[in-house]
């Protein structure tokens, strides 16, 4: 697993953006939406973790939020999605951003898969790229796009590093989230196809955090 990581963290040689490019490294603020915040999300969940997260960026004098790698959230509790199988620790990190916000590669790709994941608190539309770099194959996930960005994608379609390919989707088709992109890491993807857990049980952290390495050995936001 350390190998894999070092291998991970030496494709990128310092910050590496996945969304629009006109936002720099300073931009960006660290943000804590674990079970430590007292964020009632009963009623009107997306609107409350907006205004949240708006309070945060006015505060710190930034412009775009990120966080979220293995923190453990009450964000999924309103969907059965998670609760039926008690999972609440996500496994990726979410970079809080306007809707319609451009996703970029951070790496060469093609298109492994992608699917609309439609289910409340799901990912809504999501990609999931593939990077074969000789003996090593990966590939990375992002969820809570628009439905545009499924628009004439062909599996196996290339993806240039820093190019555009995708966008962040709204609260009525991402899942019922503020707008933002999950974006993770995944070593060993089975037979998965458009879709990859991006929460996990307590019980199966040591699993998941093995296959899903921290996001930022790639893009070196901190």
């Amino acid at each position: 697993m350390k190998k894999f990581q070092q291998f991970l963290s030496q494709l990128t040689a310092g910050f590496t953006p996945i969304i629009d490019t006109k936002f720099e490294r300073q931009d960006y603020g660290l943000i804590d939406l674990s079970i430590n915040q007292s964020i009632n999300l009963e009623h009107k969940p997306v609107q409350k973790t907006q205004a949240f997260i708006n309070q945060f960026l006015k505060q710190t004098n930034k412009t775009i939020a990120f966080g979220g790698y293995l923190e453990q959230r009450d964000l999924y509790k309103r969907s059965p999605h998670f609760t039926n199988n008690l999972r609440d620790i996500h496994i990726g990190l979410d970079i809080w951003c306007p809707a319609n916000t451009a996703v970029i590669s951070p790496l060469d790709a093609v298109v492994h898969s992608f699917k609309d994941n439609h289910d409340l608190g799901d990912y809504g539309p999501t990609i999931i790229l593939q990077h074969d770099f000789e003996a090593e194959t990966f590939y990375t996930l992002y969820g809570h796009l628009s439905r545009k960005s499924l628009e004439n994608l062909q599996v196996g379609q290339p993806i240039t590093k820093a190019s555009v390919f995708a966008e962040i989707g709204s609260a009525e088709v991402n899942g019922s989230y503020a707008p933002h992109l999950h974006f993770q890491i995944i070593r060993d993807i089975g037979d998965r196809f458009g879709d990859f857990p991006g929460v996990c049980s307590k019980a199966k952290l040591k699993h998941f955090s093995n296959n899903c390495p921290d996001p930022n050995l790639l893009l070196k936001i901190y």
